[in-house]
């Protein structure tokens, strides 16, 4: 991870959701509970309590018409909301030491059992899983070959993903990807564009150009173009998931 993964704006408005548990998890969830659809929402280093995930959350709950869950995969530890405009704080952010505590190894199985939950106690008929950022390697685990957790998954500028796990993809994927992008490079876009249509099943693969890792949740709502990609971003999810989870 680097300095473009806490770096971006806030924006403006009020969740309108409400916080429960998920298993151990807290959790912000948005939507009615009996929608038989639920979307898992697998947040970025800002975490589940981060403004712009919740609001995310409510336009996916209204506008796909799911129950939207955005848990707590984090144990509490927040990263200040004021960094995302801080520059003397990203700096001194310490990356290494943070993805120790919330790697693949331990934050998967968590991933997985909140997946679990909602498909087979919760009993919701549809389910199916947003990754931005951080989020983005555990959603591609989420939906990979076996698991049958999820019926669909979207992926919005990944980190840490690796070929292997793109091999592993089971479930219909889109992937949200901007041209200019640290974590998710030229390499591995080519890779999944050629990788995952091998794979026979449903693939969206939608660029951004000119725009920058984190912009699908961290954009300036008060640059043009940046505004027009994180619309255009959650358009994209809201269609993918109207098409895959339709009941």
């Amino acid at each position: 991870m680097s300095q473009c993964c806490i770096s971006g704006f806030a924006w403006n408005g009020k969740p309108q959701g409400r916080e429960e548990k998920l298993g151990k998890h807290n959790t912000y969830v948005a939507g009615s509970a009996d929608s038989g659809v639920a979307i898992l929402f697998l947040h970025d280093i800002f975490g589940w309590k981060f403004g712009n995930n919740r609001l995310l959350a409510d336009h996916f709950a209204k506008e796909v018409g799911a129950t939207v869950y955005l848990p707590d995969f984090f144990d509490g530890e927040v990263v200040e909301e004021d960094t995302i405009a801080t520059p003397e704080k990203q700096a001194n952010f310490d990356f290494a030491a943070w993805f120790g505590r919330n790697n693949k190894d331990i934050r998967g199985p968590e991933v997985f059992e909140a997946a679990r939950i909602l498909k087979q106690e919760l009993g919701f008929q549809k389910v199916g899983a947003i990754g931005y950022c951080w989020g983005g390697w555990a959603a591609f685990q989420v939906g990979a070959k076996g698991r049958n957790l999820v019926d669909c998954i979207s992926v919005a500028h990944p980190t840490f993903l690796l070929p292997e796990e793109i091999d592993a993809i089971d479930v219909p994927v889109q992937i949200i990807a901007p041209e200019n992008d640290m974590m998710f490079k030229p390499e591995l876009k080519a890779y999944a564009n050629k990788k995952i249509p091998e794979l026979n099943i449903g693939y969206d693969y939608q660029y951004f150009p000119n725009l920058s890792h984190g912009f699908a949740t961290r954009g300036d709502p008060n640059n043009m173009t940046q505004k027009a990609g994180l619309e255009r971003a959650k358009n994209a999810a809201v269609t993918w998931f109207a098409t895959w989870l339709k009941l």
